[in-house]
């Protein structure tokens, strides 16, 4: 062999040798860093969001209270007697401020998945004229207390359609209901 060849072949193992060296140094150093720090990238990003949000809660803290605390306010009495009671005076006032006559009211209590809250449904049959049952149904819309109407049907009593029956599906919410009765 001659010295440049020999030299060559030095040239060639040296120059091998750190393409290998910067491969592995890639895959083994610079790869893993730069995931790294992409992921530590996301984190900061994710946590300034979080950190934001948090800071506008914290703002809005006292409104959230005073609004928590309002509707803490109009829901049902703990007392299941009570509350029922507080429904059927206020259907019966309903009715009597719109004029309509009540044909039935069905009730029926149902607990909440987690036992810190319950629901008393209640269907009412009520029927009268076009304006009477706009009536009603406005006075239940306005009721303070924490209603939520589930449906709500008209149909006909007479061909003309002067008379009009309303069935009224609504549930109220009492927050911490007592225990159940086993």
């Amino acid at each position: 062999m001659t010295p440049q060849s020999n030299n060559r072949q030095k040239l060639l193992l040296i120059v091998t040798g750190v393409i290998v060296g910067l491969f592995l140094g890639d895959l083994v150093i610079l790869s893993p860093l730069i995931a790294a720090w992409k992921a530590r990238s996301e984190r900061l990003t994710q946590l300034t969001q979080k950190l934001n949000s948090d800071q506008l809660l914290l703002k809005r803290e006292a409104s959230l209270s005073r609004h928590w605390a309002e509707m803490q306010s109009r829901v049902l009495t703990n007392n299941t007697s009570a509350a029922e009671q507080q429904i059927f005076r206020a259907i019966d006032r309903w009715a009597q401020d719109a004029g309509v006559v009540i044909g039935a009211i069905t009730p029926q209590w149902k607990r909440g998945d987690a036992d810190d809250y319950m629901t008393y449904e209640c269907r009412i049959d009520a029927s009268g004229d076009l304006g009477r049952l706009t009536r009603f149904l406005h006075s239940a819309e306005r009721e303070p207390m924490a209603l939520k109407f589930e449906s709500v049907e008209l149909g006909s009593r007479d061909k003309e359609g002067q008379q009009l029956s309303l069935a009224l599906q609504l549930s109220a919410l009492i927050l911490n209901p007592p225990p159940q009765v086993q």
